[in-house]
């Protein structure tokens, strides 16, 4: 009794032959014989032409996607079983399909169409097919997508897509494995500018780090490693007590750096923390060029370092630049020297305030020994 599960004439399949072309080009080899069985036919050239629209295969394999029926059916004409001839139908929406294999008379059995003398153990030849819907990208497309640093999940939550697209289409292809390939990187490349877009709006985190390009970056620039790790705790402090959501923090980080590591050169140079004059204190030859503008002999300047130096030994006070300090020394010694000079013109004294009426008074030259204005 049949059963009512099994509403139709079942598909009876030679495990043989699906075994040598595949199941499904058995599936459709099987339906072709079938039609052809039922339905008038045309003989030419010992061959059996059956004509059939794309829809009514479609009806007799109803489990099949258009671009399934195509796949496959390209299949059988690459293995030489079936043959096609678009021209010779009636109907515009008509094709005509025949078995490879010619009928002989006298009622012999058929035998196949030269030049193909075995074609069930014919191998494809290479060419454009449909993709598979249940298609997955082989070994050595995953191989070269580690390469690229792209995760295996990440491509493989990608086929699902990429075959429903092209079954949608229904475009054929000779490499579906590099299509994949040239998706995939495309899409990776997309999911990093958007990382790197989502990243804008991130708080900084309390185990932030620099990345090594940033890292690099600076190194490239002569600032030390140990100087540019011992600046992330307070970059990282600075921007998590002010909340911040920034994306670009490798850049702020560089910027900060290479500001800090500035003034820390320029410190280094040009230390501004205030110290007692060293005994064998010397002033820079910038200062010495200062002073050769102000038009004053560099000799009277290098004859008061000793004076100056003591000096300030003495009174044992601080300052944070002792070149300043010496410019003004010998500026007002200088003045003092051509006030007291009598054959020598004032017109070039750099203090014009030395000269004048309180230098006639009684007790002027006091004052001016025990003046000690140039050290305020």
């Amino acid at each position: 009794m049949q059963s009512s599960l099994i509403p139709e004439r079942p598909l009876v399949i030679s495990p043989t032959l699906a075994a040598t072309i595949g199941l499904e080009e058995a599936v459709l080899l099987h339906v072709l014989t079938e039609l052809m069985a039922h339905r008038s036919l045309q003989s030419r050239d010992g061959l059996r032409w059956v004509e059939l629209s794309q829809q009514e295969l479609m009806d007799a394999l109803p489990f099949w996607a258009l671009i399934d029926l195509r796949r496959v059916q390209k299949s059988l004409q690459e293995l030489g079983l079936i043959l096609l001839d678009p021209k010779g139908s009636t109907r515009d929406d008509a094709c005509l399909y025949a078995i490879n294999q010619r009928q002989e008379q006298g009622g012999a059995a058929p035998t196949p169409v030269s030049p193909s003398p075995a074609p069930l153990a014919q191998p494809p030849r290479a060419g454009a097919s449909y993709i598979p819907s249940n298609w997955q990208p082989g070994e050595e497309w995953l191989r070269q997508c580690r390469q690229q640093n792209i995760p295996d999940a990440f491509v493989r939550d990608l086929v699902p897509g990429f075959v429903l697209y092209w079954r949608e289409r229904g475009q054929a292809r000779f490499s579906w494995g590099n299509a994949f390939f040239k998706y995939v990187l495309r899409e990776w490349r997309a999911e990093q500018s958007r990382r790197g877009m989502a990243e804008l709006d991130s708080e900084m985190s309390a185990h932030w780090w620099p990345s090594q390009d940033a890292m690099t970056i600076l190194e490239n620039a002569g600032i030390s490693t140990g100087f540019i790790e011992d600046a992330v705790p307070e970059f990282v402090l600075y921007w998590r007590e002010r909340g911040a959501s920034s994306g670009a923090w490798n850049t702020r980080f560089i910027e900060h750096v290479r500001r800090q590591w500035a003034r820390y050169s320029a410190s280094i140079h040009h230390d501004s923390q205030p110290r007692c004059i060293p005994e064998d204190w010397q002033p820079s030859a910038e200062c010495y060029e200062i002073l050769r503008l102000a038009e004053i002999d560099e000799d009277f300047a290098r004859g008061k370092v000793s004076e100056f130096v003591l000096y300030w030994r003495d009174t044992k006070q601080v300052h944070a630049s002792w070149n300043t300090r010496f410019l003004q020394f010998i500026k007002y010694q200088w003045a003092r020297r051509l006030v007291e000079a009598p054959n020598m013109s004032i017109s070039h004294a750099e203090n014009q305030s030395f000269i004048g009426k309180g230098q006639q008074e009684p007790g002027a030259a006091l004052r001016r020994f025990t003046d000690r204005s140039w050290a305020e």
